[in-house]
C-alpha cells in the first residue's frame, strides 16, 4: 500500500517532497525549493505524519532510497536526498538544471 502510494506521486515530470510539518530539514528543503518558478502542479509536498501508513511509509523509503528520514525528495523518480542535499545542489547550481531536465520550471 505504501509502495503503491509513493510510486503513483513520483511521476517524471514533477517535485515531490515527504514531510513532517515540525521537521525542520523539511523546511529547509521547502525553503530551498521556493526560490525556483515551477509550473503549477510541478512541485508538492505530501505531510506523512497525519497518515495511518507513516511507518511503512517511511520503511519503504528506507528500502528505494536507503534512508527512512524525511524530507524524501523526488526529482522526478530520482530522490536526492534530504533537506541538506537540496540545499547542497541548489549552492552547486546542479538543482536549476535537474528541475529543468525533467520541465518542472516555467
Amino acid at each position: 500500500m505504501a509502495q503503491q502510494f509513493v510510486q503513483a506521486e513520483i511521476q517524471g515530470d514533477k517535485v515531490v517532497l515527504f514531510v513532517k510539518p515540525t521537521c525542520s530539514y523539511c523546511i529547509t528543503a521547502q525553503n530551498v525549493l521556493s526560490k525556483y518558478k515551477f509550473k503549477p502542479g510541478h512541485l508538492k509536498s505530501i505531510d506523512i505524519s497525519a497518515r495511518a501508513d507513516m511507518a511503512n511509509l517511511q520503511e519503504y523509503f528506507l528500502e528505494l532510497t536507503g534512508a527512512r528520514t524525511v524530507p524524501r525528495v523526488f526529482i522526478g523518480e530520482e530522490c536526492v536526498g534530504g533537506g541538506s542535499d537540496v540545499e547542497a545542489l541548489h549552492k552547486s547550481g546542479k538543482l536549476e538544471s535537474m528541475l529543468q531536465s525533467i520541465g518542472a520550471l516555467r
